[in-house]
């Protein structure tokens, strides 16, 4: 690992973001194509990292934290293919958002433009690393990445392929996507206000506690993915059976996993439902300590609800605000629940592992966000734009208009 000095690095990032900023479509498809070429053909090199990582952390981490920091075929068939899915998608900077004559002549636009500078915090996940750097580049984003260190050399090996493919294409900056490695980079990096314009944390509680308390940059992120699905009494049992067992088994480390299952009183198959997630290795827990769990594991929190209600009032008082799902035949139900449930994503009839930037038709994301400012929900290339406003006149002055020289039309043109 090079040395650096992280402020040094922080202050290139910020002079990269602004050459950015202007950079022709047409460049940064051929950055996304040349890191996804380069990915593919050096998947050995990669693999090679990634189990020496896994052997390090064999005893050190979770079976969950494991689980997230393997790397196989398929997960890598979905890095390259998340990359050419953003390569793909339109670009996102300067887009017209509106456009308005204030009096003739005078015209407000209102334009999307890049973020600046990121800075990614995230645990375990390596290929975090491929996703974000399509995602800052096809919007035109610099991106400083820390890693965690269970996941240090699969992390080397991949940015290493990234730099050498940017190298690659004429007219990318340098410095544009990197990498630090030590915890005084953490840091350093809530500090550095001044170059850094958004922090995205990808990791547990304690780790987006501790950065949402000690910085000054906004942060957007989720801290828990305390997921919920209700059975309504009306509810199909083979829809709630594939829909429940998706939803806990499939990856149950992930953050859209859902944590804790409500079942209407009047639900006539709850010995069954319950039965098919038993044989299904899912662990049952009916304590009322167990609605603030995040369990990453095969564990499932069961409460009878008297009324949807009395669900959306649970939803609402112990859900982390990711993503939520009702399974009902009744559709004025199933549009009181996503009315009145306050979550990033509120479902009907489907599981909640569907919260994903990929599978939402994003290519990628940079995280989920539970905020509710700017962003929300899984975050993709338009939650890593801002805007603009920009005016065009001729000689126009205010004081026209406070003493009634000239009078404001407000005409919108887009």
């Amino acid at each position: 690992m090079a040395e650096y000095n992280f402020i040094e690095l922080a202050k290139n990032a910020k002079i990269a973001s602004k050459k950015l900023a202007t950079l022709s479509t047409d460049i940064k498809n051929k950055a996304l194509l040349s890191i996804a070429e380069a990915l593919d053909s050096n998947k050995s090199k990669i693999f090679e990292a990634n189990k020496k990582d896994l052997d390090l952390a064999k005893d050190n981490v979770s079976p969950s934290v494991y689980n997230r920091l393997k790397l196989d075929e398929n997960k890598m068939r979905d890095m390259i293919q998340g990359i050419i899915d953003v390569y793909e998608l339109e670009n996102p900077i300067g887009k017209v958002l509106l456009q308005r004559s204030l009096d003739t002549g005078l015209i407000l636009t209102k334009t999307s433009c890049p973020i600046g500078v990121l800075g990614i915090i995230f645990e375990a996940r390596p290929d975090v690393i491929s996703q974000i750097s399509a995602l800052a580049i096809k919007s035109s984003n610099a991106v400083i990445l820390k890693g965690g260190k269970e996941s240090a050399l699969t992390n080397t090996a991949i940015m290493e392929i990234i730099q050498s493919a940017l190298n690659k294409v004429e007219g990318f900056p340098q410095n544009a996507i990197t990498q630090v490695f030590s915890r005084d980079d953490v840091k350093e990096m809530l500090e550095q206000e001044k170059y850094i314009d958004l922090i995205i944390p990808r990791g547990g509680n304690n780790l987006v506690k501790f950065i949402k308390e000690n910085t000054k940059i906004p942060v957007l992120g989720h801290a828990d993915g305390i997921c919920h699905i209700f059975t309504d009494e009306s509810a199909d049992l083979e829809k709630a059976k594939r829909i429940i067992i998706d939803a806990k088994t499939q990856y149950p480390s992930a953050c859209n996993t859902v944590e804790t299952l409500l079942i209407h009183k009047n639900f006539a198959h709850k010995t069954e439902l319950l039965e098919s997630l038993k044989e299904s290795g899912v662990e049952l827990n009916f304590s009322p300590d167990s609605w603030h769990i995040e369990y990453s594991d095969k564990i499932l929190s069961v409460k009878e609800v008297e009324s949807l209600e009395d669900a959306i009032e649970h939803i609402n008082e112990f859900s982390s605000g990711h993503t939520e799902s009702i399974i009902t035949e009744n559709r004025e139900n199933a549009q009181i629940f996503i009315s009145a449930v306050d979550s990033a994503g509120v479902y009907h009839n489907v599981s909640t592992r569907f919260a994903d930037g990929f599978r939402y038709g994003f290519g990628a994301e940079v995280g989920i966000s539970t905020n509710k400012t700017h962003a929300r929900g899984p975050v993709g290339l338009e939650g890593l734009t801002i805007y603009k406003y920009s005016l065009q006149g001729n000689g126009d002055i205010v004081a026209d208009y406070v003493e009634g020289k000239k009078k404001f039309n407000h005409k919108d043109l887009v």
